[in-house]
């Protein structure tokens, strides 16, 4: 038995090593291996090859998705894929939003655009993907809707683009920095920080204790 108010023990040593499927089955000690790996490895592959069979001349990667920012202030300097364009980035484009689920652009009427300038960017990547698509007729010869269907020499050119469509490439700015000059060197920021900080939580007391002190002389 446990002495003095210590923790009752309670190792559960009549665990199976991963038995079964669950991890919680009976019997004799059950070891997973991973012997399978390598061939593992193959049918994967083999799969990924067929699943981009059968989508050609679509594109591996996926619709065309937007260029939107990461939410909070800690990241939202940082940009990703978002889920889909917005109505008013399509309208901008010139694309009809149900139009654009045919070709490959992925749509979220959810979205709402409060900057300018991300709209801007999302509307000259909808352009861009509209200036390089080729467009495979459906049925006979070529139509001319939102987006004219390609010719017979491009369908026959066209190539299945391997990974993201229009990934996102990394900015080539370069910010200024500001010069660190002598003046700044001399100032301890973070202690000037701390003594008016100081000085505004103890602000009420000294006033507190100012009125006391000219009440007892009122006093006297």
């Amino acid at each position: 038995m446990v002495k003095h108010n210590n923790m009752i023990p309670n190792q559960h040593f009549h665990k199976k090593w991963a038995g079964g499927a669950s991890g919680h089955a009976r019997g004799p000690l059950h070891v997973v291996s991973w012997f399978d790996q390598a061939p593992k490895k193959k049918s994967r592959r083999l799969k990924r090859t067929a699943k981009q069979a059968a989508i050609a001349p679509r594109p591996t990667g996926g619709a065309l998705r937007p260029v939107v920012h990461c939410p909070t202030i800690k990241y939202n300097s940082k940009v990703r894929l978002g889920r889909g364009f917005s109505l008013e980035e399509l309208k901008a484009a010139g694309i009809p939003p149900k139009f654009a689920k045919t070709i490959g652009i992925c749509v979220d009427k959810r979205r709402v655009n409060k900057s300018e300038e991300a709209m801007a960017v999302n509307v000259a990547r909808l352009n861009e993907y509209k200036a390089k698509l080729i467009l495979f007729p459906k049925k006979g010869a070529a139509k001319n809707g939102p987006i004219a269907d390609s010719s017979k020499e491009e369908c026959a050119g066209a190539a299945q683009l391997q990974g993201v469509v229009q990934p996102i490439s990394k900015p080539e700015i370069e910010y200024p920095m500001m010069a660190v000059t002598e003046e700044m060197r001399a100032v301890n920021q973070r202690s000037t920080m701390r003594l008016a900080f100081i000085e505004k939580k103890i602000a009420g007391t000294r006033l507190r204790m100012k009125k006391e002190k000219e009440a007892e002389k009122d006093k006297k």
